[in-house]
């Protein structure tokens, strides 16, 4: 029998990208979905086409950054499913700009989605996995790990997503809560080249590019959801996709001027 059948599993950001992958891989794997996003006719189409597949999905259109909003997620999920055993906060976006261009209103934006959102959908289901026992998902990127140029303040969220999983692996893994942490390269999508079209005026023309010119292969999201579905599995602290780069972030650490230098090399 699946590691996943019947499990429960809130993904936001489910409507696209990686979120609806991972929603795919869980429900093939006999998993019980439930899809937050904004857009309730996103969030309808990925849900009927699970569905037509044999999935069981609960599409619920939710605004993570009003707290009313998650706290009625959660309520609903509790009420269709009596249980709770994922959370993957997967919803978040990335920007275009140099820091010094950045305001600090834009910060705070961009920091209540990708990382303030997450708090609020983590305390809103932790009393429900400490009673399953179950995984909380973080999705992280490379460029939590090491700041790259060209991304505005996009790399300060995530780095204080990548401290706050390290926090709740230290406070609740003794009490049976699984935290993963997963901190991939660019994503393959179909609308890469034109996402950030209206913000990249004044930069290099590579900036638009996924990763803001990253030299790295962009990574196939269904292949990525398969290989967080196995961290899960094996209960790992981290997945570093690809894990060629860890060396990059052990280099970086040991002389902060190297690694200015290759990730320079490597954008």
């Amino acid at each position: 029998m699946s590691y996943w059948k019947e499990k429960v599993a809130v993904i936001t950001g489910g409507s696209g990208g990686l979120g609806r992958a991972l929603a795919a891989s869980l429900s093939a794997a006999g998993a019980r979905v439930v899809l937050a996003a904004r857009d309730p006719e996103k969030l309808e189409r990925v849900a009927a086409q699970l569905t037509s597949h044999g999935g069981e999905v609960l599409a619920v259109p939710t605004d993570i950054t009003r707290q009313e909003q998650v706290d009625a997620l959660f309520l609903r999920t509790i009420e269709q499913f009596g249980r709770l055993d994922v959370l993957v906060n997967s919803a978040g976006r990335s920007t275009r700009g140099q820091a010094i261009d950045t305001t600090p209103e834009e910060f705070v934006e961009l920091m209540n989605l990708n990382f303030i959102a997450a708090v609020r959908c983590t305390r809103a289901a932790i009393p429900h996995l400490l009673k399953s026992k179950g995984h909380i998902v973080n999705i992280s990127s490379l460029a939590g790990k090491a700041a790259v140029r060209y991304v505005g303040a996009y790399p300060a969220t995530k780095f204080a997503l990548n401290a706050y999983s390290q926090q709740l692996r230290l406070e609740l893994s003794p009490e049976g809560l699984h935290v993963l942490l997963v901190s991939p390269g660019p994503i393959a999508r179909d609308d890469s080249e034109l996402r950030y079209a209206d913000q990249v005026a004044g930069l290099p023309e590579t900036a638009k590019k996924p990763g803001a010119g990253v030299k790295f292969r962009a990574i196939a999201p269904e292949k990525l959801s398969r290989a967080i579905l196995a961290a899960c599995e094996r209960r790992r602290a981290e997945l570093v996709y690809p894990a060629a780069v860890r060396l990059l972030f052990a280099l970086g650490q040991l002389s902060p001027r190297l690694g200015d230098w290759l990730i320079r090399r490597l954008t």
